[in-house]
């Protein structure tokens, strides 16, 4: 399997990115990672091959920050990632404070596509470099109280098929990674009854082990080591999708239908 060589991560700070970015460091690679609080990646500061950035995303100069850091460090990459989410404001849509769901879906969706055109310049493989993000709950079915994160993640979910159309030096794919116990559940629980049903749905999953970070980071590595053909715009499910133990059998199928694991409509007359 091939190993990238220069990771960004955005938001390396939140609990996948730092699982990411620990086994990323291990595998030998230069690794990028972004964080909001001081001190959150303190445990990597020494490290030769860590470079750290301090960076809100709700910050106007994200991208400004950005290409300046790459710049002055010398820095390129050949996988960038997407390690950043909030599902709040949680409650109905009607009822919820309209300045916090445009900003939550612009921190969610609009700052790592624009991230992603920032740092294009400083891709490493001129041939060839990948751009993961992360897909969420309700993007096959209403997610009530949700529709700022939902909404994030379907636009996401396009933009991976936009990247794979317009630019083929850019192999973008994006999972769904199914329930990981991470703090972002803290925001349901804080919610309360404005999260509906989701919250007991949250309590019940906190029971259980959910999603590995090695199936998350494996999975990953399975997608960037495919041909663009077979991943490039797709959508893949960590939990769901036969991609383990090689997955010969679903890199074949998507090879033949361009159309699979992809935002479709199709007539059932």
């Amino acid at each position: 399997m091939t190993n990238p060589s220069s990771v960004f991560i955005l938001s390396a700070s939140s609990d996948i990115g730092q699982n990411l970015m620990e086994r990323y460091l291990e595998s030998g690679a230069t690794v990028i990672g972004t964080y909001r609080k001081p001190g959150s990646l303190d445990r990597f500061e020494d490290h030769p091959r860590a470079h750290l950035l301090a960076l809100d995303l709700n910050d106007p100069k994200v991208i400004d920050k950005t290409v300046n850091f790459m710049t002055s460090e010398g820095l390129e990459w050949d996988l960038f990632i997407a390690a950043n989410a909030t599902m709040e404001p949680i409650g109905l849509f009607t009822e919820i404070d309209g300045q916090q769901w445009q900003e939550s879906i612009i921190s969610n969706s609009l700052v790592p596509c624009r991230v992603v055109q920032a740092l294009y310049p400083f891709a490493q493989n001129d041939e060839l470099s990948s751009v993961c993000f992360m897909a969420g709950g309700g993007t096959n079915n209403p997610f009530r109280s949700y529709s700022a994160y939902c909404l994030s993640k379907i636009m996401l979910i396009k933009m991976c098929e936009l990247l794979d159309d317009e630019i083929p030096t850019l192999k973008a794919f994006i999972l769904g990674p199914g329930y990981v116990r991470t703090k972002i559940h803290d925001e349901t629980l804080r919610a309360g009854d404005s999260a509906g049903a989701n919250r007991q749905k949250t309590l019940d999953f906190l029971e259980t082990e959910g999603t590995s970070m090695d199936d998350i980071f494996d999975c990953i590595q399975w997608c960037f080591d495919q041909d663009r053909e077979v991943i490039g715009g797709r959508n893949v499910s960590v939990i769901h999708d036969p991609w383990r133990n090689g997955g010969k059998e679903l890199a074949s199928a998507l090879t033949k239908d361009t159309n699979l694991y992809k935002l479709r409509r199709f007539d059932a007359i």
